[in-house]
């Protein structure tokens, strides 16, 4: 005859709040961390050593931008070229966001909004300014060509964000459905969804929306170096942070990587924080690399920014290396199975 089991007694009050409050921890802390970091990059876009000139050799040109410089002070950096060729080329090499040609009936400024459309929208309201006061209109001359999928040039950075969060996601997934491989087989399996994801931006962003519409076989290859970077730092901080990986890498890849990318300011535009981080983050590296790619020919830049994701890339096999060694000690994190479902709920859900 069994014997009746005794029902296991319903927790208390105290101890359900308690368990109620630690998985509120996540998201808000999710909360303040993106209301922090778009806030805090976002939040007053003003010009900020906003490199711009004005074409001409003789004293005219000079005293108008010392004029400028005067009334700017550090908002912008304003210098002077001999011809419009000269000031053409600084363009191209994405050295100078606007350069204005005086002309007492035809003035014009010549920008490159392939560089930054936000950037040439301030340096416009500077010299429609200078016009307004001679009271004739301002003529713009872009110098790149857009897409036409993306007439504002920002198609890029919500190409970055889909590559983003199905990166970072797929670690969730990898960690949680995959605890039973072994960290390199994780690893491998990691570099394969980061082609998966590569190929779906590409074709969404190309044929599909033609956001991309040239060079397309480059755009992908950067963001599939750009997606293994992020991949294999989650896997590896993943050996250690178990469930709060998806939160370490929503700080590392959107807090602190949409911001700071460029997509919707460059660093002329933003705080010294952010625009800091624009010189060596990831997100930076993918977007400004394409807009090389895309508007510039390959030039301006492209190979410091290629350097950039390499760098993450092998921040990222660094992290697997010391996966590897704290596994080797027998302290794999193990998750429980509602562990690892709560994570793949975050990470899906944002």
């Amino acid at each position: 005859m069994s014997t009746p089991q005794t029902p296991a007694a319903a927790p208390t009050l105290g101890h359900s709040l308690k368990h109620l409050a630690v998985h509120l921890l996540t998201p808000l802390l999710m909360c303040l961390g993106m209301a922090l970091a778009y806030q805090g990059a976002f939040h007053q876009p003003e010009p900020h050593h906003l490199k711009v000139a004005v074409v001409g050799a003789g004293p005219q040109a000079h005293g108008l931008a010392q004029t400028i410089q005067g009334k700017a002070g550090d908002a912008l950096d304003v210098r002077t070229v001999d011809d419009r060729a000269a000031a053409e080329r600084l363009l191209r090499d994405r050295d100078l966001v606007g350069a204005f040609v005086p002309d007492a009936r035809n003035p014009e400024l010549i920008v490159a909004k392939g560089n930054s459309d936000t950037s040439v929208v301030a340096a416009t309201a500077v010299f429609t300014n200078v016009t307004d006061k001679q009271g004739v209109p301002l003529h713009v001359t872009d110098l790149t060509t857009l897409a036409k999928g993306d007439p504002t040039g920002q198609g890029l950075f919500f190409l970055l964000v889909a590559l983003s969060i199905g990166s970072y996601a797929s670690v969730a997934a990898i960690g949680a459905a995959g605890a039973g491989l072994s960290l390199w087989i994780r690893a491998l399996v990691g570099l394969a969804v980061s082609l998966v994801v590569s190929v779906i931006g590409i074709v969404t962003a190309g044929p599909l929306f033609h956001v991309v519409d040239h060079d397309q076989a480059a755009i992908w290859a950067l963001g599939w170096l750009y997606s293994a970077g992020i991949v294999l730092i989650g896997i590896g901080l993943h050996g250690f942070l178990k469930k709060w990986t998806t939160l370490a890498l929503m700080v590392l890849f959107v807090m602190l990587n949409f911001t700071s990318s460029g997509g919707v300011y460059r660093p002329e535009l933003q705080n010294g924080f952010f625009g800091t981080l624009h010189g060596f983050w990831t997100g930076a590296g993918y977007l400004e690399g394409a807009r090389s790619i895309l508007y510039f020919d390959g030039g301006a830049g492209l190979g410091g920014h290629v350097v950039t994701l390499l760098v993450w890339l092998l921040l990222g096999g660094a992290a697997l290396v010391a996966a590897a060694m704290h596994e080797g000690r027998g302290r794999r994190p193990v998750e429980t199975p509602a562990e690892a479902e709560e994570e793949m709920e975050e990470a899906v859900a944002v």
